[in-house]
């Protein structure tokens, strides 16, 4: 009966040995899920962050977008006034040509009365 009495003590003391190790893991085991947990929160609250960040990103480049197409449209309407005044440039000079010519003729005349 001693040598039983001795087994089963053994055994419990295995059993117990076993039990103590599953505490211990499951100890480890509840410490990462806790980690787990709190690394979730900060992802969710980047997440949270980056997302702010793009929306505000977006309008920025909306916004950007919108202004670049109204200059543009400035440069178009720019570009036709440039030509314009280049055309009253030439049309000007062209004037201020034919009175100068017209000045000359009149001094070549006087002086050859």
């Amino acid at each position: 009966k001693e040598s039983e009495s001795e087994k089963s003590v053994e055994k419990a003391d295995g059993i117990e040995c076993k039990f103590i190790e599953i505490e211990d893991e499951l100890k480890e085991v509840g410490q990462k899920q806790q980690n787990l947990e709190v690394g979730e929160e900060k992802s969710l609250e980047r997440e949270e962050v980056l997302q702010k960040q793009i929306k505000e990103l977006m309008t920025k480049l909306t916004n950007a977008n919108a202004r670049s197409e109204n200059s543009e449209m400035d440069i178009g309407r720019l570009n036709v006034r440039i030509d314009k005044v280049e055309e009253d440039l030439v049309v000007e000079k062209s004037k201020i040509k034919q009175v100068s010519d017209d000045l000359n003729k009149c001094f070549d005349d006087m002086l050859y009365i």
